[in-house]
């Protein structure tokens, strides 16, 4: 006895062994033996053999028309064995291998029949078959089209549509569409990386331009560009009247600086005591909880930065009506302090007003005559300086967190010298009087309103650091690292969302007005959540940008070799420019700290990567 079955979506016959209520054990004709259930039975047959009833039945199929096949049938449901007695035109049961034929026929045609149940089946609707034809035709010409695309890729030259897609290829692929298939099947067949793929296709613009959009691609899906109704200053209300105080402000700021937040101010009061004001950008006049272009910053959090570029959190009309500009009069948020003799903070107030800002410095302009007695080619704004450099000093003792000298470095890019650019990268050692100027400001400002805020009950958003660990936090608490009971972000509203938010708080307080915000308020805490996670994103890619440029600065200058200071096991880190490369073959016995002469080549800006390797311990490094 043999029989016909159902198994592993096959459609199978074999010799009949043995058989139980519930299963079968069937030897193929391969002498495969399997074990079936019973249910899985289609049909039954003494003769002919298993073997050649299933070649017959094959033969019978293939000359089978199956558009026929589908006009004759019943629109009922309906057996195999019934459409093969109509088929054959047999009063009697089909043969064996007729039966078969019509159900392989079936089986393997679900775009004409539904399967219904054990050997049942019901014709598909004019309609469904039509829309399964088309279906067939659409998938036969993306076939076609994906192997034109696919050969186009092998030969290195990319299809228009494939380059009008690139994005979504290289950075967000959507994996069931042709052009994705089509790109990922070309890599597979050439080895090839994506990204390298479509660089050998001249696809990318340049390297720096797949980092860039990759970013884009994860980090501003919708793109960077503003909604058009905020391009002007139109858009801002109108601002409320607010005293004028005629203080000469200056502004101190990297060079590339466009977004002036915070600015400084010196005057002799009438009883000789001198009165410092620190004034802080007032976007938050206007953009107030809720605004749309409140929504805007919520929705970057911080400004991106970048060697040689940047995406604003604000729109430029904006950050243009509140920046510190030389020679306005901006809105301000002012702290004002009045000091001894010696630099003693004695009173200080907040007030809300206009200011003159008389100059935006530069640090790369600024020497250090205001660390010394007055002198008659002291250049402008050194006495101003001078004063903030007495009040500095103090609040570093009284901290007492000296800031430990440390080298950082400042990358400037000059896209018109070169197609792609050209970098400089300039060290710059932390830790001067004039970064001690800056950074003791700042740290007094957000100390003071931290502290302010606090005891009205206002919440905030805060850095929070205790045993080595910062987190942000809508709640006060001490800044071991700098030393102070309160640090409130609150300096750089144009630049940071957290800075923003804090500002509209001490606004409503300073007003008497209610907050926006309450310290367990569920949106406060998003927006801490949120911010940190940006914030951290944002510095990541900076970082991995800075590599970028490291080693693009590298094969600008034609360097293959440098000195280095061994960092950890296997790690160094250049010593002129900022780059952490890779050491196999540095000897465990290296400690860091150690100077080293390394070998860098086969630089791929694709991936940042660069081999080095070690050349020598300690001699003629430095020199």
């Amino acid at each position: 006895m043999y029989v016909f079955f159902e198994d592993d979506g096959q459609l199978k016959t074999g010799t009949l062994l043995s058989e139980q209520p519930a299963s079968l054990q069937v030897e193929l004709p391969s002498a495969r033996r399997l074990k079936i259930r019973g249910d899985r039975v289609l049909l039954r047959f003494a003769s002919p053999s298993a073997a050649d009833a299933l070649h017959e039945a094959q033969r019978l199929r293939s000359e089978l028309d199956l558009d026929f096949l589908w006009d004759v049938c019943a629109e009922a449901e309906f057996g195999f064995e019934e459409l093969a007695r109509d088929y054959f035109g047999t009063h009697l049961s089909p043969s064996p291998s007729q039966a078969m034929a019509i159900a392989l026929a079936l089986y393997g045609a679900p775009m004409y029949f539904y399967k219904k149940g054990r050997g049942r089946y019901k014709k598909a609707s004019p309609d469904a078959l039509a829309a399964a034809r088309a279906s067939l035709e659409r998938k036969a010409r993306e076939a076609a089209q994906s192997e034109i695309w696919r050969q186009e890729l092998c030969e290195k030259k990319m299809p228009d549509a494939l380059r009008d897609k690139l994005s979504m290829l290289l950075y967000t692929p959507d994996k069931a569409s042709l052009e994705y298939k089509t790109f990922a099947a070309a890599c597979d067949a050439l080895k090839m990386h994506p990204a390298v793929l479509a660089q050998a296709c001249g696809a990318l613009p340049s390297t720096h331009e797949y980092h860039f959009n990759r970013f884009l691609a994860h980090t501003f899906p919708r793109g960077t560009a503003f909604p058009s109704q905020f391009s002007s200053h139109d858009v801002l209300p109108a601002l409320p009247e607010l005293p004028f105080d005629d203080v000469q402000a200056i502004t101190i700021d990297d060079s590339t600086t466009t977004e002036f937040d915070d600015a400084f101010s010196v005057r002799v009061l009438s009883d000789g005591k001198t009165e410092i004001g620190l004034h802080i950008a007032c976007p938050a006049l206007t953009l107030a909880q809720g605004t749309p272009l409140d929504a805007i910053a919520r929705s970057r959090l911080s400004t991106v930065y970048m060697p040689g570029r940047k995406i604003t959190m604000l729109p430029d009309a904006v950050i243009a009506a509140f920046t510190l500009a030389e020679g306005t009069t901006p809105a301000a948020l002012s702290l004002y302090v009045t000091l001894d003799a010696e630099g003693v903070p004695l009173h200080q107030e907040t007030r809300l007003n206009r200011i003159s800002v008389a100059a935006n410095l530069r640090l790369n302009e600024i020497n250090e005559a205001f660390t010394r007695e007055a002198a008659s080619d002291d250049p402008p704004h050194t006495e101003t300086l001078r004063a903030l450099w007495r009040f500095a000093r103090h609040r570093t003792e009284v901290r007492g967190k000296n800031e430990i000298p440390r080298t950082e470095f400042m990358f400037y890019v000059d896209w018109d010298a070169a197609p792609e650019g050209v970098v400089t990268i300039e060290p710059r050692l932390r830790g001067a009087a004039l970064d001690r100027l800056i950074a003791e400001c700042a740290i007094f400002v957000n100390n003071s309103w931290g502290q302010w805020l606090a005891e009205r009950n206002v919440a905030g958003i805060y850095r929070v650091q205790s045993n080595g660990r910062v987190k942000m936090n809508t709640r006060p608490g001490e800044h071991q690292g700098l030393g102070v009971s309160h640090y409130l972000w609150a300096t750089s509203p144009l630049r940071r969302y957290s800075d923003l938010v804090n500002q509209q708080q001490l606004i409503t307080a300073l007003r008497n007005e209610t907050p926006p915000f309450k310290a367990s308020d569920g949106e406060l805490l998003a927006i801490v959540a949120d911010f940190e996670t940006g914030y951290r994103q944002y510095a990541d890619f900076q970082n991995e940008m800075e590599r970028y440029w490291c080693l693009r600065w590298l094969l600008q200058e034609k360097i293959d070799s440098a000195d280095a200071i061994v960092t950890r096991e296997n790690g160094a880190r250049l010593r002129d420019i900022p780059l952490n490369i890779v050491l196999p073959d540095l000897p465990n016995t290296v400690t860091p700290g150690t100077p080293i002469r390394v070998a860098l080549s086969n630089i791929d800006l694709l991936f940042s990567t660069v081999e080095a390797r070690c050349l020598n311990q300690g001699s003629g490094v430095g020199d």
